[in-house]
């Protein structure tokens, strides 16, 4: 963007499509990362971080339509709860499996998370299973 563009943005792209993928310990490792650069940072500056991606979802294959609501709400309540890596267990074939070949972007997720500190409030949160056969979700998370 040029000079005039309110926000300075750091875009942080996470592989999903192409193996090897990073493990979610990693992606949250970086978060933290971020997160420790945020800290930083010399200014008192408000920060958005994102963290993008659809939860539970494959689009083609066998398992073509494959959502876990189950495990998308798990994972949602874990970014807030007392275990916010509680994702960091499952290897990436576990987190397909349960996720499905799409739902690997949740990794985004996790980066998201990382950046933040250990205890976060809850602002916001929306979860959808729109007739796309994509979980998509959305939470709004702020350090305490």
């Amino acid at each position: 963007p040029d000079q005039r563009w309110p926000v300075r943005t750091v875009p942080v792209c996470i592989n999903t499509v192409q193996f090897p993928l990073p493990s979610a310990a990693r992606c949250y490792k970086l978060g933290e990362a971020i997160g420790r650069a945020v800290e930083a940072w010399p200014s008192d500056t408000k920060v958005l971080v994102l963290g993008t991606g659809g939860l539970s979802h494959q689009l083609d294959g066998e398992r073509a339509g494959h959502i876990n609501k189950d495990f998308d709400l798990r994972f949602m309540d874990s970014l807030i709860g007392d275990d916010p890596k509680w994702a960091t267990q499952f290897s990436i074939n576990e987190l397909v499996r349960q996720a499905g070949t799409q739902g690997i972007e949740l990794l985004m997720w996790l980066a998201a998370r990382g950046a933040l500190t250990g205890k976060v409030r809850e602002l916001h949160r929306n979860y959808h299973i729109p007739i796309s056969n994509t979980a998509a979700g959305l939470m709004l998370l702020e350090n305490r």
